[in-house]
């Protein structure tokens, strides 16, 4: 099994075990990075439908400074590339062949703030996700044409890893946000 099959693996069962419910305190520390990040009020958010113990980012829709922005889902396609979708709150979901929970397909967006989830991170922002490479595909493709995407992994603090393996296809994320801040 290589490295980051191990990563992976050891990981996933710490957050099994580790998992907690965040409160909406957790996600203040992502509006400090929007405001010093962005100068138009116009800004698309990427999240993903929490599963497996990630961190619960529907919190976000709890605190007053994220009403007013549009969010948005991915939908895994089946020629392996990924792209997201308008969603509100509550709106119905279809869970897809991962498993993941995925909005209908409405309004497509290359959105300017994409908050992720991974299963191990290090200091150097680097991430791990499910191994799939759907995030770094993305990235790597619209980045170029559209410089100013934001990326912050949202996860807990035990997630941290001491130095993770890349390859130069791994996109390095902008920030990460735990219930201990901004890394």
């Amino acid at each position: 099994m290589d490295k980051k099959k191990k990563i992976r693996k050891s990981y996933f069962l710490k957050r099994k075990k580790k998992y907690f419910e965040v409160g909406k305190k957790f996600f203040y520390p992502l509006i400090k990075i929007i405001q010093s990040e962005f100068k138009t009020k116009k800004i698309d958010i990427s999240i993903y439908h929490p599963s497996s113990y990630e961190v619960n980012i529907n919190r976000i829709f709890d605190i007053e400074f994220f009403k007013k922005f549009d969010f948005y889902l991915p939908i895994l396609e089946n020629n392996n590339t990924m792209h997201f979708y308008k969603w509100i709150k509550n709106d119905i979901l279809f869970v897809n062949r991962y498993g993941v929970a995925e909005p209908l397909k409405s309004l497509k967006k290359i959105p300017n703030l994409v908050l992720l989830p991974l299963l191990a991170f290090d200091k150097n922002k680097n991430r791990i996700g499910y191994g799939k490479g759907f995030y770094d595909r993305y990235l790597n493709k619209y980045f170029k044409a559209h410089k100013k995407i934001v990326t912050v992994g949202v996860a807990f603090s035990f997630q941290k890893y001491n130095k993770l393996p890349r390859t130069d296809k791994d996109f390095k994320l902008d920030y990460i946000i735990t219930e201990k801040g901004i890394i």
